[in-house]
């Protein structure tokens, strides 16, 4: 038996439920974990209100650490005892131990802890696909980043700075847009006292940027197309302020002939073979130390309520964790 946090129906913090159940043994493909530590995204608040609908109940979180348990048959990049770490689908991270799909779940390196393996995978991994896998950067490129302070945007800053790539970040305090400069954003605006759009001009001198990567969705979006540069590319990549609404095509081709995608996480590590690759990719820049995680917040399993009440109200800073 396992204890998890799971929702029966769609809704506020307070749905969240706690229960032991059963883990059982792994299937074909499969592994056990126990977890040590579990990360907190966005897209878990998606899933809990609705937004991302699936089917209930159903435990939540996307992310976790732990220790091998259990492997099924054909699994051989994993062996029982072994430290690891995930950012994977189908949603049940918020539990302490359980049986799931053993393709992305990755080899967690002795150097990197538990809770820093459980607050970067899914962060981490972002990162890695909008800067080396969505539209080619260079050194001296520049894009706009928002929400730099929180968990995706700290690794962000550190990651371009470390590759020569100019980040503009966005922040709803001066703290925040502090904490961004000091992990390698190049310049932060705060959105809420400044008219962001115009900064990014002024500080371009007048030209945009190459790419914006945005998770905060409806209230940036218009703004945010605004900043680039032609042929610019606009990546959304999350709604925490809302979804996106329709959007015609046709001011596409006036604004600079701009470029747009909406992509997802599980697509570029859907294959085993990639997902590893970017895996390790993650774990050399945070080896290296070039990109140190950043633990602000840690709650307990049976907190995880008042975990997602400070995520939703932005309350947070770097990455968020449920510790067991």
């Amino acid at each position: 038996m396992a204890l998890t946090a799971l929702i029966k129906e769609a809704g506020g913090p307070e749905n969240f439920v706690l229960e032991d159940r059963p883990v059982g043994d792994p299937g074909p493909g499969e592994i056990r974990i126990a977890h040590k530590a579990v990360g907190l995204n966005f897209i878990d608040v998606y899933q809990r209100t609705g937004l991302y609908p699936m089917k209930l109940p159903h435990a939540l979180g996307m992310e976790a650490a732990g220790i091998i348990e259990a492997v099924g048959e054909g699994v051989t990049h994993l062996k029982v005892g072994d430290r690891a770490a995930y950012a994977a689908q189908p949603p049940g991270a918020y539990c302490e131990a359980r049986v799931m799909p053993a393709a992305q779940v990755c080899p967690l390196p002795d150097d990197i802890s538990f809770e820093q393996g459980a607050a970067m995978m899914l962060k981490g991994m972002t990162v890695q696909y909008l800067l080396h896998r969505t539209t080619p950067l260079q050194m001296n490129d520049t894009v706009l980043f928002h929400a730099a302070a929180g968990g995706v945007g700290l690794i962000a800053c550190q990651w371009a700075r470390s590759e020569g790539i100019k980040l503009i970040g966005t922040a709803g305090t001066d703290e925040k847009c502090a904490l961004a400069l000091e992990h390698g954003a190049a310049h932060c605006i705060n959105y809420r006292t400044q008219d962001w759009v115009a900064q990014v001009r002024e500080l371009t001198d007048g030209k945009g940027v190459d790419a914006v990567m945005d998770a905060v969705g409806k209230d940036t979006f218009d703004g945010s197309l605004d900043c680039l540069k032609p042929l610019g590319m606009m990546i959304s990549f999350g709604n925490a302020s809302g979804p996106v609404p329709p959007v015609n095509l046709g001011i596409l081709g006036p604004k600079g002939s701009l470029k747009i995608t909406r992509p997802t996480l599980f697509t570029h590590i859907g294959d085993h073979e990639t997902c590893q690759k970017m895996a390790q990719h993650l774990f050399d820049k945070v080896l290296s130390g070039d990109v140190d995680i950043r633990i602000d917040q840690r709650f307990a399993l049976g907190d995880v309520a008042e975990a997602h009440r400070a995520l939703e109200a932005r309350k947070t800073t770097g990455s968020t964790i449920l510790t067991l």
